[in-house]
């Protein structure tokens, strides 16, 4: 059982790569900014993240999200990569592409990794 649970995993993470790869890309021709990694991970708590050396993370579950919600997810840790904070300036980089971000972030919130 346990080798179909990690051919499974293995699976749904190369699947959530494809899906956060093509969405980077779209987005980040608005933003342009460098992104030094992207990492697909099967965190506990956490949809996504972003470092101070400009990797990406996120939780392959990010596949079983509604799409908009997804490219919310996507376009708020792009945009940590120029601004490394929820400051007024990083709300300002979300809305350049998510004008419905308040709704998104609430949402999210709401959903807890570990559900899915």
């Amino acid at each position: 059982m346990k080798l179909v649970t990690r051919k499974f995993t293995i699976k749904k993470r190369e699947q959530a790569r494809r899906f956060v790869e093509n969405r980077i890309s779209y987005f980040n021709k608005f933003y342009n900014f460098k992104i030094n990694r992207i990492a697909i991970k099967n965190t506990g708590t956490r949809w996504g993240s972003c470092s101070s050396m400009k990797n990406l993370n996120f939780n392959y579950k990010i596949i079983y999200l509604r799409s908009a919600l997804a490219d919310y997810l996507i376009v708020h840790e792009l945009c940590h990569l120029g601004e490394l904070n929820h400051s007024k300036r990083f709300w300002t980089l979300v809305s350049k592409t998510t004008s419905d971000y308040i709704k998104f972030n609430k949402e999210l919130r709401r959903t807890p990794v570990k559900l899915i």
